[in-house]
């Protein structure tokens, strides 16, 4: 096995970005292939790395930080599979943005001079490698302590990336993202310091030292709160709708699996070590997921902004899986992480195809669409692709994942209101296919605008915007139809509860 291979991961996208940001002057236009192809390589390792941990190899690192702190990090059945999926999202998004950025630093800062533009353009894409470097650095983390500053050095990049790039207000929206963004890791680092105040450690390997103790249940409160706001559940979730909405596109899907990826958390920090004591906060949790899921939808369903749309779909489909990790079974828990990866994978192809709609036209009004299929048919292509996967229609990995995490619910509560909570939340699906594909009516169907039909500049953009979202398409078909390397590695972890 390659050494610090784990490390690397996380080191790699750095190093890259360090280059990057020293080189800028003569990389120039090349610095998104180098992100790219720096991404493309800790893919590379992950997918080794997943060969050997399917083969019964555990693979962990640790380095000593300072008297108190060990920076730990673990691939296992359950970080590792996560980890891959997230890295190849990040990689296609890597590629896809190589036009995409080109032409949003036109728009914000074409009266500036052409060394000016080079120097924002290659600043997204050093910003944008520290975003999977942290991501890396929360799947793999084995202290509270190193995982809490991950999650919190992912604002300082996103603050910059929607300031430098977003959309409407966006200097507002990245103030409001920094802020939701501390407010929710202050109580996470609460939790942690209660957590060393308890056992002495901040390892999360020994937390199930507090199982049975009455400091589990505020431990778990306070991480639950502070993952909920991450994760946008109702009512912690008034921030989503604007930062995910005008965030540039490629890091309104990143700040997706940002949400999401709490679910990870909550399974490794609280689930795994103190699942007799989290009991309590399960019908509760899976009520607030329930409502989070309607009104998510019933908001995607009044946006006529195509982005907006997208960011408010991301409420409601975020809390399919934290239905699963409430109802606390092990099918429950492992369909509620298979979810959320095939949501990140189906949400990243919807954000992008959004992006390129507001690309090629610079509409984002979906009334002022329409007919669009005739003159992009590939962009309707990747839109209904990422709507079917989100809906959960056969063979995507959508219907997989909410398969499993619905059977799981009806497992864990067999009366009426478990009933009740799996019955409302799989009904919930179809209101995900009536904003989704009801959407792709509204922009990709029906009669072409008269304006839009004599516009010779709208079409299918460059290859390398299509190419890596399509790769993602064929990626959630292939985990749909083939679940078991994926649940088998997430069982070798969560089926010892």
């Amino acid at each position: 096995m390659m050494p610090y291979i784990l490390s690397q991961t996380i080191i790699v996208p750095v190093i890259a970005a360090i280059i990057i940001l020293l080189t800028r002057r003569i990389l120039g236009k090349k610095a998104g292939f180098i992100a790219g192809i720096a991404l493309l390589y800790t893919t590379a390792l992950l997918c080794i790395m997943s060969i050997r941990l399917y083969q019964g190899t555990v693979i962990s690192e640790s380095y000593l930080w300072g008297p108190y702190v060990s920076f730990g990090l673990l691939a296992d059945g359950l970080s590792l599979p996560i980890a891959l999926i997230i890295n190849i999202i990040c990689t296609a998004l890597a590629f896809h943005s190589l036009r995409y950025i080109e032409q949003r630093v036109d728009i914000l800062y074409g009266e500036e001079d052409e060394k000016t533009k080079i120097n924002y353009y290659t600043a997204y894409f050093w910003l944008y490698l520290l975003v999977p470097a942290a991501f890396m650095g929360i799947c793999f983390a084995t202290n509270l302590i190193v995982l809490y500053l991950f999650i919190e050095l992912l604002i300082i990049p996103f603050y910059l990336l929607i300031s430098y790039f977003g959309y409407i207000e966006r200097f507002r929206v990245a103030v409001m993202c920094f802020l939701w963004g501390i407010v929710s890791g202050t109580f996470v680092l609460f939790a942690s310091v209660l957590v060393y105040s308890e056992i002495g450690s901040f390892e999360i390997s020994e937390l199930d030292a507090l199982a049975g103790s009455p400091i589990a249940v505020w431990v778990a409160l306070l991480i639950f709160i502070g993952l909920f706001i991450k994760m946008a559940v109702f009512p912690l979730h008034v921030w989503m709708p604007w930062v995910d909405g005008e965030a540039p596109t490629c890091i309104a899907a990143s700040l997706t699996i940002y949400a999401n990826l709490a679910a990870y958390v909550i399974v490794r920090v609280l689930i795994l070590p103190l699942y007799d004591d989290l009991k309590v906060f399960s019908i509760p949790i899976m009520i607030m997921a329930l409502i989070t899921i309607i009104y998510g939808a019933l908001l995607a369903m009044a946006q006529t902004d195509v982005k907006r749309l997208c960011a408010c779909s991301t409420i409601g489909q975020i809390s399919f899986s934290v239905i699963g990790l409430g109802a606390l079974t092990i099918w429950s828990i492992e369909g509620g992480l298979y979810y959320f990866l095939s949501h990140i994978l189906g949400k990243a192809i919807l954000f992008s195809t959004a992006g390129i709609v507001v690309y090629v036209t610079g509409i984002r009004d979906m009334k002022k669409m329409g007919g669009l299929i005739h003159k992009m048919p590939i962009t309707a292509t990747l839109w209904i692709t990422a709507a079917t996967i989100l809906t959960g229609v056969p063979l995507t990995s959508g219907f997989t994942g909410k398969w499993i995490l619905f059977t799981g619910v009806f497992a864990a509560y067999p009366g009426y209101v478990g009933q009740a909570i799996a019955i409302l939340g799989i009904l919930a699906t179809i209101l995900t296919a009536v904003y989704t594909f009801g959407a792709a009516k509204r922009i990709f169907f029906g009669p072409l605008k008269p304006e839009l039909a004599n516009d010779t500049k709208i079409r299918d953009p460059p290859l390398t915007m299509t190419i890596p979202l399509l790769i993602l398409a064929v990626i959630s078909i292939i985990i749909g139809l083939y679940p078991k390397p994926i649940l088998e590695l997430f069982h070798s972890v969560i089926g010892l509860i």
